[in-house]
């Protein structure tokens, strides 16, 4: 897909990888909008990236589908490429676990994923065409300590992606999931504040790199999933 011209959508993308991805396909001539819980992060997200901006939580259900005919209008009612980016996590033993946790989780990067990306591909589906990139976790391909929670709300997107893989593929719409392993980002710190760079960590450019070749791929093909791991993590 030649990316300049393209209209881009990014959910999450106030912070991390959403807000690196944005920069760069804006810079490549997208146009792109990206949504987020708040408007104080957006705004200072607009003026990183160049992307228009819409408030919106996405585990708000009941307003999910107001909210992307709002994403569509704002984009001339066509959407090429949907980025799947928002997520939340929590980290808990088996004897900590509760319903609140996994609905919280769930709400967003399970629920409000799949309702959101079923408004957003009708649109595709009109026009038989169209990219849907998720953003999954390298948790999504085997749990870990504690990670009951986060790690099988992944393991949903992923089981997600591959059935929307089946369904989508005679519509022309390439469906894709990225795995990042840890990436230094604001991602599980209650107050948002990204992380330093850390020399032998993943940083949110590696996977805005990632899912920019994912898109850019010739539209005859595509990538069914992408792992993407630090080299080395544990050197010093």
């Amino acid at each position: 897909m030649n990316i300049e011209g393209k209209n881009i959508i990014i959910t999450g993308g106030s912070l991390g990888i959403g807000k690196e991805t944005a920069k760069e396909l804006v810079k490549r001539g997208a146009n792109v909008l990206i949504t987020g819980r708040s408007e104080i992060r957006l705004i200072k997200a607009k003026k990183y990236t160049g992307s228009k901006i819409i408030e919106f939580d996405i585990s708000d259900h009941k307003n999910i589908s107001k909210n992307a005919e709002n994403c569509v209008n704002i984009l001339n009612g066509k959407v090429d490429v949907l980025i799947n980016n928002a997520g939340v996590g929590v980290s808990k033993s088996i004897s900590e676990l509760n319903i609140d946790d996994f609905l919280s989780v769930f709400n967003v990067n399970v629920f409000g994923l799949a309702l959101f990306t079923k408004e957003i591909s009708k649109y595709m589906i009109n026009e038989s065409y169209g990219t849907i990139i998720n953003i999954g976790s390298t948790a999504s391909l085997k749990g870990y300590k504690n990670g009951s929670i986060y790690s099988s709300s992944k393991f949903a997107v992923r089981c997600l992606t591959q059935c929307w893989q089946a369904e989508l593929r005679p519509h022309n719409i390439r469906v894709c999931q990225i795995n990042p392993s840890e990436v230094t980002t604001a991602f599980g710190n209650p107050s948002r504040i990204e992380r330093e760079e850390i020399h032998n960590k993943l940083t949110a450019k590696e996977i805005s790199h990632s899912i920019i070749s994912v898109i850019e791929m010739d539209d005859r093909g595509f990538i069914n999933e992408l792992n993407v791991w630090a080299t080395n993590p544990f050197s010093e």
